[in-house]
């Protein structure tokens, strides 16, 4: 059986909500985010409010036979979208601006090309499928400008981005164990140093907003 990643519109995306739902239950069922699987549901919901905002793009990693479109099974997927301005006050997007401060949030997240969700159920990983997703929704961030938020505690997630050359910004406030990432292109650390953390081997995959 084959796994493979590939690009979604948002009416593809929606047409495997089932597939996205389960996915997303198993993917944070475990550490660090013991998340009930039923609010997965919720999820599903809302994301058929945010495959309405400007710039969305998604990915799907499917298993199945790769010669029959269709047949496929979700196993993980990633969404992503324009960060809007003013920056949002909404969901976690506050403790980002926290974290940041104002100036680097409107700089450097403005305008740039945020990750959503990147879930991929565990029977699944450690296939590439995680840095395939990851590629597949950023690939065309204007001038590289991507970002993505998730946990300290996500400890291979943040492996995993460091090994794809993400970089950690360092936080302005103290005592959080969210992390903000910026892609390998994005211009905000470009020729800085002190920012890339040691880097780690593979691993689980999740992030979230």
């Amino acid at each position: 059986m084959a796994m493979w990643v590939q690009p979604a519109s948002a009416a593809a995306l929606l047409a495997y909500e089932d597939g996205v739902r389960r996915a997303y239950a198993e993917a944070f069922a475990g550490p660090p985010w013991h998340e009930d699987p039923a609010l997965a549901a919720g999820y599903t919901e809302r994301l058929r409010e945010d495959a309405r905002r400007p710039g969305f793009r998604a990915a799907l990693a499917l298993s199945g036979d790769a010669d029959e479109p269709g047949s496929g099974t979700v196993v993980g997927f990633a969404t992503a979208w324009t960060t809007p301005a003013p920056f949002p006050a909404t969901r976690a997007y506050a403790a980002v601006a926290s974290l940041l401060g104002p100036e680097r949030t409107d700089a450097w997240l403005v305008g740039a090309l945020e990750v959503d969700e990147l879930a991929l159920s565990p029977h699944a990983r450690g296939a590439g499928l995680a840095a395939a997703l990851l590629e597949s929704v950023t690939a065309s961030a204007p001038g590289g400008r991507c970002w993505l938020l998730t946990s300290r505690d996500a400890e291979p997630a943040v492996r995993l981005y460091r090994r794809l050359g993400w970089r950690q910004v360092p936080a302005e406030a103290a005592g959080s164990n969210l992390v903000v990432f910026l892609g390998p292109g994005h211009p905000g650390l470009a020729g800085r140093t002190g920012y890339a953390l040691d880097s780690g081997a593979s691993g689980g995959e999740a992030v979230r907003r």
